[in-house]
């Protein structure tokens, strides 16, 4: 099941106190990215973040699950409600992630 665009600016909403988030559309589901970084997936209306130790310390509960067949895991996010709790856990992941490269003109 591919998730809605409604979930998708749901979670945009509530993560908006981090910085500038924002989703792109990808096979259906969403990456979702802030400030330009992206921090996590968004796959049959639920919300992964990628797994920091920042994240992890940030987090109620660690639950480690692949966010589709065959990927790495990532971080379950099943409280999504709580837009203070997700802004700060979007901000502790984002100190340790790397900028993307940027792409090469042809």
């Amino acid at each position: 099941m591919a998730s809605t665009s409604d979930f998708a600016q749901y979670i945009v909403d509530q993560c908006g106190g981090a910085g500038e988030v924002t989703v792109k559309k990808m096979f259906g589901e969403y990456g979702i990215y802030c400030d330009g970084k992206i921090f996590g997936l968004i796959c049959d209306d639920r919300l992964y973040v990628k797994p920091t130790e920042g994240g992890r310390i940030r987090l109620r509960s660690v639950e480690l699950r692949p966010p589709y067949e065959g990927a790495k895991d990532y971080f379950y996010i099943a409280d999504v409600d709580d837009r203070d709790y997700l802004s700060a856990l979007v901000r502790e992941t984002c100190k340790e992630l790397l900028w993307p490269k940027p792409k090469k003109k042809k």
